[in-house]
């Protein structure tokens, strides 16, 4: 009974570890144009808003001394 309760844990051990080696890593895929241009107009978004924020501080800044 000790004998067949050992064959089963080994047999379990081995076909964990061959699952474990058949994991194939992912293709990592490329970005598509779109999604480029998508990035890209998030960002300029981020840099007007940001641009925006800062001009508006100098303007109060400046308001409030003259």
């Amino acid at each position: 009974m000790v004998n067949q309760l050992e064959n089963l844990v080994q047999s379990i051990k081995s076909k964990v570890r061959a699952l474990k080696k058949s994991k194939k890593p992912y293709v990592k895929m490329d970005k598509s144009s779109s999604v480029r241009v998508e990035i890209r107009s998030k960002q300029a978004k981020k840099l007007i808003d940001k641009t925006l924020k800062a001009a508006d501080r100098i303007q109060k800044d400046h308001d409030g001394t003259v």
